[in-house]
C-alpha cells in the first residue's frame, strides 16, 4: 500500500470539457503540483488524465471528470510513496499536506471556473 493515498471529490457547476481544459496544458501542472514531475500515461479527454509521478513522490495520480447533474464531479486520486528513511510522523504530515493541497486545487478551480454561477443556472 502506498504511503500517500489521497482521494478527493469536489462538485463544480461547469461541464466536464471546461474542467478538462484546466488540466489539458502541461504548463498548468507545475502550478498545481510544483514538486512533482508528471508523465501522462492515459489521456481520457473530457473524462480526465492519468499520470505517473516522480520527484518528491513516486507513484500515480488521476483526475477523473464525471458528468453529474448540471456540472462535473472532479475525482482526484494520488497514490505514491515517499523517499526512504522518513519517520511515521513525517509520512502523516505529508499525507495531510497532500490532502489539503488536493482540496485547495479543486476549490480554486471551482471559484475560477464557475465565476459566480449558481447550480441550476445556465453556464
Amino acid at each position: 500500500m502506498p504511503a500517500v493515498d489521497v482521494v478527493d471529490e469536489t462538485f463544480l457547476a461547469v461541464p466536464p470539457p471546461v474542467v478538462a481544459a484546466a488540466f489539458a496544458d502541461p504548463r498548468s501542472w507545475r502550478g498545481f503540483w510544483p514538486d512533482l514531475t508528471l508523465d501522462v500515461y492515459l489521456d481520457r479527454g473530457d473524462q480526465g488524465l492519468r499520470w505517473t509521478v516522480r520527484g518528491a513522490l513516486v507513484g500515480s495520480m488521476e483526475v477523473w471528470l464525471e458528468p453529474m447533474l448540471d456540472g462535473t464531479l472532479l475525482h482526484y486520486f494520488l497514490r505514491a510513496d515517499l523517499p526512504d528513511g522518513l519517520r511515521p510522523r513525517d509520512v502523516r504530515r505529508e499525507l495531510a499536506r497532500r490532502q489539503l493541497a488536493a482540496k485547495t486545487i479543486a476549490l480554486d478551480l471551482k471559484f475560477a471556473l464557475e465565476d459566480g454561477r449558481r447550480p441550476g443556472c445556465p453556464p
